[in-house]
């Protein structure tokens, strides 16, 4: 390849076409008010749809102490003896969402509600991997969640001991009716959708740009067809003030420039339109 060639006439001839930032960030100046207006309309969109269509579910947790039967009051224990109840954290959870157990949780709260649809509502897991297990009920009634995870401290209990022998789960904090709502959550909702509609119309924006095939300045044709610029014509209309500026004649025949296109017309000597 010629080492004299320009960079345009390299682009030009393997087709690469270079993306103009600062033409984007132009157009991006331009059509501030469609972003922004898209952005809010997007926004209010998604606060609606979290508020009207969303219902609104609470959350209830319980508390509760993993003791492998080795740990008591009174007595030493070793690293081995709390790494064993935390390694039964996990065996408890499973206990905990077995069939058998959320079904004595269903009966123990006096609740017509089917397994599969109890399971979808409770949560386990251990707090900050100790061997505290931490029980969440979640349900668009916070009366009835906290009723299933008060529930779930009594039964649990007395599953654990009749499946595991010599370890026993302890509750450490009953669960309680939540004075809020743990979700929808109307800011996450308004900021996602802020964003989208933000994001969306930019992107619309920056493919319009890129698919604008317009002659706009003389890089556009070196860039695009590695065509030379002989001449630019000025743009006429830029000082048109609505009446003819530019007149002359040519035999009986007058001539003129009015509003970006030529005009003629026959008259007497000395008596043309465009005199005054």
């Amino acid at each position: 390849m010629d080492r004299n060639l320009k960079k345009e006439d390299i682009n030009a001839i393997s087709g690469v076409k270079e993306i103009d930032i600062f033409r984007i960030l132009g157009a991006f100046l331009r059509h501030i008010w469609i972003i922004a207006l898209v952005a809010v309309l997007c926004a209010a969109i998604a606060f609606a749809y979290a508020y009207f269509f969303i219902t609104p579910t609470y959350q209830s947790s319980t508390m509760l102490y993993v003791n492998n039967g080795s740990l008591s009051i009174g007595k030493s224990f070793s690293i081995s003896d709390l790494n064993a109840s935390k390694n039964l954290v996990d065996t408890y959870i499973v206990i905990l969402k077995s069939r058998t157990t959320l079904e004595a949780v269903a009966e123990r709260a006096e609740l017509n509600m089917s397994y599969s649809s109890l399971s979808r509502k409770v949560s386990a897991a251990a707090v900050n991997a100790t061997e505290v297990l931490r029980v969440t009920v979640t349900d668009t009634d916070p009366e009835r969640a906290t009723l299933i995870a008060n529930a779930i401290g009594e039964v649990l209990p007395e599953r654990v001991q009749t499946i595991i022998g010599g370890s026993k789960v302890e509750v450490v904090d009953s669960a309680v009716i939540p004075s809020s709502k743990s979700a929808p959550s109307f800011t996450r909702y308004t900021m996602i959708g802020f964003v989208i509609g933000l994001v969306a119309t930019l992107a619309v924006i920056v493919v319009i740009e890129l698919l604008d095939d317009q002659v706009r300045d003389e890089s556009f044709l070196t860039q695009s067809f590695n065509l030379p610029v002989l001449a630019s014509i000025p743009d006429l209309n830029a000082n048109v003030s609505g009446k003819a500026y530019k007149y002359g004649k040519y035999g009986s025949a007058k001539y003129g420039y009015r509003r970006g296109s030529y005009y003629a017309g026959a008259s007497k000597e000395g008596t043309a339109n465009g005199d005054k």
